[in-house]
């Protein structure tokens, strides 16, 4: 039994991990066309459980709690339902009819199931990916509309536009997903991109106040490991995204100091770096060999080489200039350029990057991304161009997208002047 006092915030930290679960069993006990009655009841289930928990001590098994909870409100709805068009004396029929299938979608293995269902319904490939993440923080990370805006600097009014969007597509749906369809492989591609999307928005996302955001970043992680769990689902690729994942997040208790500024990865403290994530992380890379190697393969092999090198100095540059070549070969993007060009500076030195740098291709499209003036002038200053570093740390502290990464950039603004 637990002491009421701290009842705000269990509840809260329940209702995130249950939600979901939650919602997608009701879906499959309503029908998607009932999505929004499905999320009433989640709420209607939270604020009956911080009403009755608040009278005494918090249950032994809270979640069972909101479980049973969630289940006896779905049955009350579909009595009522089913007994508008029936006679009295129906009701203990009734009763004896609903119970068993409302019970059946309750289970563990029905709630793991469901939302699989969820996800995949979530990530509609006529959806746009914006549409499917918002639906994705929604309805299976129990995020309320704000804290989806605040994800994506949007505006409420925005994020409820997508979610309208993506919601009108559940309801037309006469069920979520059929997972042993084969057609279904088609999406999970989808579903992968919106995993990695919510994962980079909580590692190094544009938050006005927040450089990480390691909610997010465990939900995305908690939802790849149930994409593990089914055989339709556990394929390499999974395996790859969540390794990559999970190499990332095993140095996020490096990334912040006791202030919450942001520390470079030659200055983080790896003796704070979760081992132990790490080493989930190497067990799913194991299993993600692919031939040949694929995108996020290699971005996990890249993950792998600096998590567990033994010091920023010891770190094989030159083992990740070559994946960063063939990431590049099968993903042409600014952003992997940019990453390529440090990499190879730490093996041939600042005046190879800062040539790579400024010949980036597509770099236009990093006119507003402030770790490319960064990274110049981080090389500016290890060659010794002291006034052009000056100037590029002056470009990333107006481009800065949070406190955090404004005052990063100042302290090394004040280290080249």
């Amino acid at each position: 039994m637990s002491p009421a006092a701290p009842l705000a915030g269990l509840v809260d930290h329940l209702f995130r991990h249950e939600a979901g679960r939650l919602a997608a069993a009701l879906v499959r006990v309503l029908g998607p066309a009932n999505l929004d009655l499905a999320e009433d009841v989640v709420q209607e289930t939270l604020c009956h459980a911080l009403d009755v928990w608040k009278m005494g001590r918090v249950p032994d098994n809270p979640a069972a709690w909101l479980r049973a909870a969630a289940r006896n409100r779905a049955l009350d709805l579909l009595r009522r339902q089913r007994t508008r068009t029936r006679l009295l004396p129906e009701v203990s029929r009734l009763q004896d009819e609903l119970a068993p299938a409302v019970d059946a979608a309750f289970t563990e293995d029905a709630l793991r199931e469901e939302q699989l269902r969820m996800m995949f319904a979530c990530c509609d490939p006529r959806l746009q990916s914006p549409v499917q993440v918002a639906l994705v923080l929604k309805l299976l990370c129990g995020f309320g509309v704000g804290e989806v805006a605040q994800a994506f600097l949007a505006s409420p009014a925005a994020i409820e536009k997508r979610l309208a969007r993506g919601k009108a597509a559940l309801r037309r749906a006469r069920v979520l997903a059929d997972l042993a369809d084969p057609r279904l492989a088609r999406r999970l591609e989808a579903v992968l991109g919106a995993l990695y999307l919510l994962f980079n928005e909580g590692y190094h996302g544009a938050h006005p106040e927040l450089a990480v955001r390691a909610d997010l970043c465990a939900e995305a992680i908690r939802l790849a490991r149930l994409l593990t769990e089914n055989a339709a689902t556990a394929q390499p690729r999974t395996f790859a995204l969540l390794a990559l994942m999970c190499l990332h997040a095993a140095r996020l208790p490096g990334r912040l100091d006791a202030r919450g500024a942001l520390v470079p990865l030659e200055e983080q403290d790896r003796s704070a770096w979760d081992r132990a994530l790490a080493a989930e992380g190497a067990q799913w890379l194991s299993r993600a060999v692919s031939e040949p190697p694929t995108a996020l393969l290699l971005e996990a092999a890249i993950a792998a080489e600096h998590c567990f090198a033994p010091t920023f100095a010891e770190t094989d540059w030159k083992a990740i200039v070559a994946l960063y070549d063939a990431l590049y070969a099968q993903t042409p993007t600014p952003v992997v350029a940019l990453n390529r060009a440090i990499a190879l500076a730490q093996v041939q030195g600042p005046e190879r990057g800062l040539a790579e740098l400024r010949g980036l291709p597509g770099r236009d499209r990093l006119a507003r991304y402030p770790f490319y003036p960064a990274a110049l002038g981080e090389l500016h200053l290890r060659a010794g161009h002291a006034r052009e570093a000056a100037e590029e740390f002056r470009r990333a502290v107006r481009l800065a997208r949070s406190p955090a990464e404004r005052s990063y950039f100042q302290r090394k603004l004040a280290a080249a002047t």
